[in-house]
């Protein structure tokens, strides 16, 4: 519920059809959030020339859509592109193919490897889960009052939400080999993930995954590439250490984290225009 109520006036130019676009848009919006309002609407519509054919229409409509099995849920419509295509097989790989590194090849800078890769997991899902390129219903989607940065934050949920515990589950089967804990990545993830959503406002929500996912690669593995053959594990656990072992590094993350959900927060409205049709 909401403590601001449309008055008369407004609705009955948006009953007859005489509100300007920009005011519908902000009435519709408000509906979703206020019930009182929301029957206020329904009733002056009803009450227009249009009501007998509408209620004709939705007459209709509800007499086809009985025999048909249970449509899915809104909110599991607006998730679903979080959690198909190439992405969820990939997040498996990952998982599956640092346990193979640890237990069958011995290779003993498993869990450094995955807490190398791991925070881009999460930023990479965000990036193929919003935008035309991963959604055939996205123009339809981004056109709705329940669009932009809303849409995008709810996929942005899936998509921590399958890869957090997937991901450090699997680095707890891990050898330590020297590198931090299992869950060490967790917030550097977090903050990635919110850095490239906050960017997105500006640069695109794939440019800026490309941004700050390659920036972590290139800031973690750059190093380790000229390291001298048989020291790579250790010189990446040294590396994983500096960046995220320690409540010194654990606290930077944090930080940042929260200063890029405010960024986010003050930009919210970019995401509005963010790929519209």
């Amino acid at each position: 519920m909401t403590g601001w109520h449309a008055p008369d006036h407004l609705i009955a130019g948006y009953a007859d059809g005489s509100l300007p676009d920009a005011d519908a848009w902000s009435l519709e919006k408000h509906l979703e959030s206020c019930a009182s309002c929301a029957g206020r609407v329904s009733g002056a519509v009803r009450a227009t020339q249009a009501g007998p054919v509408l209620a004709e229409v939705r007459d209709t409509v509800l007499a086809a859509a009985r025999p048909a099995p249970l449509r899915t849920p809104r909110l599991l419509w607006a998730a679903a592109p979080a959690v198909r295509g190439a992405w969820l097989p990939a997040v498996l790989l990952v998982a599956f193919g640092a346990v193979v590194l640890a237990h069958v090849a011995d290779f003993p800078g498993a869990r450094p490897l995955l807490l190398a890769v791991a925070p881009v997991v999460p930023v990479a899902g965000v990036a193929l889960s919003y935008g035309r390129h991963a959604d055939p219903l996205h123009e339809l989607a981004a056109s709705t009052p329940s669009a932009g940065l809303r849409l995008a934050l709810v996929r942005t949920a899936v998509v921590l939400a399958v890869s957090l515990p997937l991901l450090t589950l699997t680095g707890v089967v891990l050898p330590s080999s020297g590198a931090p804990g299992a869950a060490a990545w967790l917030l550097p993830g977090l903050a990635l993930t919110l850095a490239a959503l906050a960017l997105g406002g500006w640069l695109g929500l794939r440019t800026a995954t490309a941004v700050t996912g390659g920036g972590w690669l290139c800031a973690v593995l750059a190093p380790v590439l000229a390291t001298p053959d048989g020291a790579v594990s250790r010189h990446l656990s040294d590396q994983l250490s500096l960046y995220v072992g320690g409540a010194g590094a654990q606290g930077g993350w944090a930080a940042a984290a929260a200063l890029c959900a405010a960024l986010l927060a003050a930009r919210r409205t970019a995401y509005d225009r963010l790929e519209r049709p």
